[in-house]
């Protein structure tokens, strides 16, 4: 085996290093966006929850209100 065929080998092992390493870390940035972009629509449906029920509050407080006119 001359040195050629040693460096190509070597060179071979280094680059599927490397690339595997860049593919786990693009994975992994990947899987945190995704991770960002969950917790943002979780977010906003508690928000839309939150909205939806102080207006439910509103509307029942109102209707007692006209029940405890309607009475007295």
């Amino acid at each position: 085996m001359d040195w050629t065929q040693v460096l190509t080998i070597v060179g071979a092992i280094l680059a599927i290093i490397v690339a595997t390493g860049s593919m786990f870390l693009w994975s992994r940035s990947e899987s945190r966006a995704d991770c960002r972009r969950i917790e943002d629509l979780i977010a906003s449906i508690y928000r839309e929850i939150q909205a939806e029920i102080k207006d439910f509050h509103g509307r029942l407080c109102a209707i007692e209100e006209r029940k405890k006119m309607g009475k007295e």
